[in-house]
């Protein structure tokens, strides 16, 4: 492992103990302090303006790192939906991905009598050759064209995947240049109502059906039979093999058969992991909505800075008259430094809330988004998915900002001369 890797995540863990541990005092400190809890919460709203400039603050903050981790956890979705356990994928040993696969005719027919493969009721075994080809479309609204994945599939592989179902047409007839596509990605693309025909590798396709992929990787795709797909991509090998297998002992025998086979320079795993293993670029959408939130909290950081500064620098003659009273400097720096918290807290409920009114707005008005897979290079659709873990993350996020924010003004509060403050008007 990298030793740069391996220092920063020591780093961030040594930093992130020694917050939790920080927060836990404070959170004593609040429990022991004869200070009440009540007079903390006024406290925070006494300058309501700057207050609730920073609250706004820390929410848009809350909001952009919510919804684009909830990007990539719905690119996570999706591969996780994409599959059956009982299938076996095959593809060429170093692909990245089955648009970079090649299988030849002679494979596939050594592979389809291999005695691991399930049989149906009259014999036939249970399995699809597979030809995936990335195409240009032009989008609906006139943006331009981006690429989709066009997935040749023979009559065996709409029964191995269940969880693609026909909405709306028919499924298409070999022979006759037809394609089904997905009624999300036709409602991004133009040409791609039912009826309508699109060109593409110098032929012409007609539209005749819609599925639905159970938001599965396949919302993604169009398929079209596979010959009929190496006929007008000019292609004579398949892209990929999936295959159905008894049980997981049957799939780890037929992994050892293929890898010990010379004849076939291939690679097997079960279809439920090929696709898990499918998220790049949720990794690199989790990397940007970080890099963008640390951008962004620099901004909220001041902003909390700024409002707690203001509250000590009016409420000085206050603070002296608590020290006066008895009231120790580490009791002053735990009440400022958990109003600071309290203002993020407020800020990060706010966040959170947007985000799920996002995510609700657009799941009612059927929104859909679309992203560049880094494994196909073809646009793949996906959907808001905010979880209870990403609130959670929210919130600590929200007020790691309101505590680092207010830090600074809670010490120079804890440290005012008694005599000075209480001279203070």
């Amino acid at each position: 492992m990298n030793p740069i890797a391996v220092a920063i995540a020591v780093a961030f863990g040594l930093f992130f103990v020694a917050f939790i541990g920080y927060i836990l005092w404070l959170l004593w400190s609040a429990l022991m302090s004869p200070i009440p809890l009540p007079y903390n919460f006024k406290s925070v709203f006494v300058r309501w303006r700057s207050t609730a400039a920073t609250i706004f603050g820390i929410a848009l903050v809350v909001t952009v790192f919510i919804l684009l981790n909830a990007m990539a956890a719905g690119l996570e979705k999706s591969s996780a939906n994409t599959g059956d356990p009982r299938n076996v994928m095959i593809v060429r040993k170093g692909s990245t991905a089955e648009s970079s696969s090649v299988i030849t005719l002679a494979q596939f027919k050594l592979i389809q009598y291999l005695p691991q493969i399930a049989r149906d009721d009259k014999g036939s075994p249970i399995i699809s050759a597979d030809l995936a080809v990335i195409i240009s479309l032009p989008r609906r609204d006139g943006t331009g064209e981006a690429n989709v994945t066009m997935r040749g599939v023979t009559p065996m592989g709409k029964a191995l995947r269940p969880q693609v179902k026909l909405v709306s047409g028919r499924w298409f007839v070999p022979g006759k240049r037809e394609a089904v596509i997905s009624m999300k990605m036709a409602h991004r693309f133009a040409e791609t109502d039912i009826g309508q025909k699109f060109k593409t590798g110098g032929k012409e396709l007609t539209v005749v059906g819609w599925f639905d992929g159970s938001d599965s990787a396949f919302d993604s795709e169009m398929w079209m039979d596979a010959d009929d797909a190496r006929s007008v991509f000019d292609r004579e090998n398949y892209s990929s093999v999936l295959a159905r297998v008894g049980d997981t002992n049957a799939a780890a025998t037929l992994a050892k058969r293929i890898e010990s086979d010379k004849r076939m320079p291939l690679r097997s795993e079960m279809e439920t992991a090929y696709y898990a293993a499918q998220t790049m670029t949720a990794s690199t959408i989790k990397a940007l909505g970080s890099m963008l939130a640390i951008a962004m909290s620099i901004g909220a950081l001041f902003a909390a800075m700024n409002t707690m500064y203001a509250s000590v620098g009016s409420r000085t003659r206050e603070i002296g008259t608590l020290r006066v009273l008895g009231f120790r400097r580490r009791t002053i720096l735990a009440s400022f430094n958990l109003e600071g918290a309290i203002l993020a807290g407020v800020g990060g409920v706010l966040g959170c809330g947007l985000a799920l009114l996002a995510q609700y707005l657009c799941v009612a008005s059927g929104v859909q988004f679309g992203t560049l897979s880094f494994n196909s290079f073809s646009e793949t659709i996906l959907q808001f998915r905010v979880t209870p873990m990403l609130l959670v993350q929210g919130m600590i996020f929200a007020i790691m900002v309101g505590v680092l924010g207010s830090l600074f003004p809670a010490i120079r509060a804890a440290r005012l001369p008694v005599i000075s403050a209480l001279k203070s008007t």
